[in-house]
């Protein structure tokens, strides 16, 4: 039996609605995408003219959608672009890994923050630090270690005598003074308290739980082509030098790819083991505030919205360089969602950034073969974010 006219053409009528719509949909998309890489583009430019950095990479995650940039070169004699799979020395930002590695001991049973150093190194008992608990060596609050091992310090053996002979310049738990040698001698017992090497179990265990195959803390033979060479103020090609705690500190090299999809797995976006997305996720637990943010477990973590002020204070060198008196009440908080989540690395040739607000499933990653300040990668960041999620 033939359908009324009218009946076809209110077929007609509503598919040509439905493509329409999905025409509109396409069209929207592709603007907001032009729109971001526009204002990629303008903070690389802006960033390498500025700095004179040679290449630089862009991760950026918008409402779980990622999307990759690369600018420049990776090896500037050879004249090696930077790609996908360039990898750049994370510095700092290596502390996040070295938190997840430690996370997972937790859950694994091996290791409880509220321990003290001494149950792990009985070499240390009877002194400061061996009575330290590891929660105070992870969040830089055990009263006062150095950004740096002293440089007489050149193996295991003088390092455990610095740390038995180390006095504390102020009480546990009142200011926050940002070290390596404090969070690296936490990753060092997380490591330990899996009776394993730190970076064998970084990158045999804990690297391809998080499906980052492409992570390394030594850059194996066949990827050195893809290794960046960093460079200094004069320009010289240069790379990071082996050093006492370095894999829990600041060791870790990645790609723009790996990382974005760190991030993403930091907001729950891919799939992963149980144990090791709870890890990450416990990362974003708040033990203290400090200045504008609250401290996690790798992390500092600013309430959601932020404004720039607050973030440029947060990273300042004053911040990083100097004791902050911190507050303990009602800590550790529940998992934190609603907040900037960030942490900057450098080491002397690159720069990076990496900042993300779970609840919004959208952060950005910034790459640099040239270490530059701070500030420039966070405004940066809060540029191109604030731009991509208000359109």
């Amino acid at each position: 039996m033939k359908k009324p006219l009218q009946s076809i053409l209110n077929r007609v009528g509503l598919t040509a609605l439905v493509a329409a719509s999905l025409l509109s949909s396409t069209v929207q998309a592709a603007d907001s995408d032009d729109r971001l890489k526009s204002t990629v583009d303008q903070q690389a430019t802006l960033l390498m003219n500025k700095h004179d950095i040679p290449g630089m990479a862009f991760g950026i995650i918008i409402d779980g959608k990622s999307y990759f940039y690369h600018y420049g070169l990776a090896d500037k004699k050879a004249k090696i672009p930077v790609l996908e799979n360039t990898l750049f020395e994370l510095g700092s930002i290596s502390k996040t890994f070295a938190a997840t590695l430690a996370s997972y001991s937790v859950l694994n049973g091996s290791l409880a923050l509220e321990d003290t150093a001494d149950k792990y190194i009985s070499y240390l008992k009877n002194s400061t630090i061996g009575n330290t608990k590891l929660i105070n060596l992870a969040t830089y609050s055990a009263g006062g270690l150095p950004l740096q091992v002293p440089d007489d310090v050149t193996n295991n053996k003088e390092l455990l005598r610095y740390y038995k002979s180390w006095q504390p310049l102020f009480p546990v738990n009142s200011k926050r003074l940002y070290s390596n040698a404090s969070i690296g001698l936490f990753g060092h017992i997380a490591a330990r308290s899996m009776d394993a090497d730190y970076t064998q179990l970084m990158e045999r265990k804990i690297l391809p739980l998080l499906d980052m195959p492409n992570t390394f803390v030594k850059v194996p033979s066949d990827k050195m082509a893809d290794y960046a060479f960093g460079y200094n103020a004069a320009g010289e090609a240069i790379r990071v030098n082996p050093g006492i705690l370095d894999a829990e500190a600041y060791g870790i090299k990645s790609t723009i790819s790996d990382m974005t999809h760190f991030m993403a797995a930091n907001m729950d976006l891919v799939p992963l083991d149980k144990d090791i997305q709870q890890a990450l996720d416990n990362n974003r637990k708040g033990y203290y505030q400090a200045s504008t943010f609250t401290q996690g477990l790798g992390w500092e973590m600013y309430p959601y919205p932020t404004t720039l002020t607050a973030l440029l204070e947060g990273n300042s060198m004053e911040v990083v360089l100097k004791p902050q008196t911190i507050t303990t009440d009602k800590h550790p908080t529940a998992v934190l969602n609603n907040v900037w989540v960030n942490k900057t690395g450098a080491t002397n040739g690159f720069g990076g950034y990496i900042a993300y607000i779970p609840a919004q499933k959208s952060g950005v990653v910034i790459l640099a073969n040239k270490n530059y300040p701070n500030a420039d990668r966070v405004k940066a960041a809060y540029t191109i974010l604030e731009s991509a999620m208000t359109h």
